[in-house]
């Protein structure tokens, strides 16, 4: 983290100063109203410092995916009252990102208001990192802030290309999100353990690459360990499997056994004959009595079990990715068993938890964990590209 700059450099009193503060205002919304404001909540300690020490603070995000085109259905205007709401602070909605309204606008605020930019997907400029619509953009701020983690992994004009251009820093949310996952696979402690898990080997050859040189344990669920079990010889039945990646998936078991790394597949495992809740066919058996009908949906209880005791032996814990069906009852009760076990030994000071990814969060908060991990990342895509050990342009800008 030294080579960060943080909020902490930046002087006590920033009155006359203008923030360009690139945020997470991609909110999820139903019938025109946002559904979930964590990432407004994220952002809040970084946007308040900034206002507190007299900055006038202009948030630069995104919103849909409009292609570089003006969307009525995409403007940022849509998240002004939640952003508000959030704050506790009237902000002032600006339609533009750069040009005469902008410097008007500025002109307009106040030493610790805040205005909200447009979406800046609405040129083209900002996805192709356009070096004219990032100086377009730098022209009106003094330095530069960003709390996007979220949006680390593209190299775009408002998370890369302004780096370049004015002193940067990183906010508290993206400062507290790099700090977590230095100490998950940076400089961790050890040994460290990693859960995999989801539908498909094709969609985390990457991160599965990555981990088996970098981790003591690799636990593998989902549908993924039925093409790991496959490549072993076992007969999954009618299971979600890629059989045709069995030569990958052999690979990245030799790669880990010359690591010193040991991948832990279940033994146990629920199955039906069919995916739905509760179903009549439901058992658990062993991974060699799976019948050609049946298909595996969940880690069976000894395996959970199994994995809990190899969970209380290390100090680390990346988990990404759910061990069964989980949105599905009962095939939730081995993530909900073993995210119980690493919140228990997180909460007793044994083991350092860091998760992160879309359906990962899912799990945890079905599981009544989500808070008592030591660190949750919402990020999606940059925390996966994170596991795959890639250098994520909004980061690797924040160096200089």
């Amino acid at each position: 983290m030294s080579s960060f700059k943080t909020l902490d450099d930046l002087p006590a009193d920033l009155t006359g100063q203008v923030a360009l503060v690139r945020v997470d205002l991609n909110l999820p919304m139903k019938d025109g109203a946002a559904t979930d404001v964590t990432r407004v909540e994220a952002a809040k300690p970084t946007i308040l410092e900034l206002t507190d020490k007299g900055a006038k603070v202009l948030l630069l995000a995104h919103f849909g995916r409009p292609k570089g085109q003006r969307n009525s259905t995409m403007t940022t205007s849509f998240v002004q009252g939640d952003v508000d709401a959030v704050l506790g602070k009237e902000i002032m909605f600006i339609p533009e990102v750069m040009g005469p309204v902008v410097e008007q606008s500025i002109g307009i605020l106040r030493a610790g208001d805040i205005g909200l930019l447009e979406n800046v997907r609405f040129w083209p400029g900002e996805e192709s990192n356009d070096p004219d619509f990032a100086k377009g953009i730098a022209a009106h701020g003094d330095f530069y802030v960003n709390d996007a983690f979220s949006a680390a992994h593209r190299a775009h004009a408002s998370t890369e290309g302004l780096a370049r251009l004015l002193p940067a820093y990183a906010g508290r949310a993206m400062e507290e999100e790099l700090k977590a996952l230095d100490a998950a696979l940076g400089a961790p402690e050890q040994p460290v353990a990693a859960v995999v898990g989801g539908a498909k080997v094709s969609s985390k050859l990457d991160v599965l690459t990555n981990l088996v040189g970098k981790v003591q344990h690799l636990i593998i669920g989902g549908g993924m360990a039925n093409t790991f079990l496959a490549a072993k010889g076992v007969d999954v039945g009618k299971s979600l499997c890629e059989h045709d990646l069995t030569d990958t998936a052999n690979r990245i078991m030799d790669e880990a056994d010359h690591a010193g790394c040991t991948v832990h597949l279940p033994y146990d495992v629920v199955v039906a004959k069919e995916f739905a809740a509760n179903p009549d066919s439901l058992r658990t058996c062993n991974v060699h009595e799976v019948a050609s009908d049946e298909m595996i949906l969940d880690v069976g209880p000894q395996a959970v079990e199994a994995l809990g005791d190899v969970l209380k032996t290390c100090r680390t814990l990346v988990w990404n990715g759910p061990l069964g069906a989980f949105e599905t009852e009962p095939f939730d009760a081995a993530t909900v068993a073993l995210a119980r076990t690493a919140a228990a030994l997180t909460e007793s000071g044994s083991l350092i938890s860091v998760a992160g990814g879309g359906d990962t969060v899912a799990a945890l908060a079905h599981a009544g964990v989500k808070e008592d991990f030591t660190f949750v990342s919402a990020a999606g895509g940059a925390f996966l590209e994170w596991m795959e050990g890639k250098d994520l342009p909004g980061v690797a800008a924040l160096r200089g």
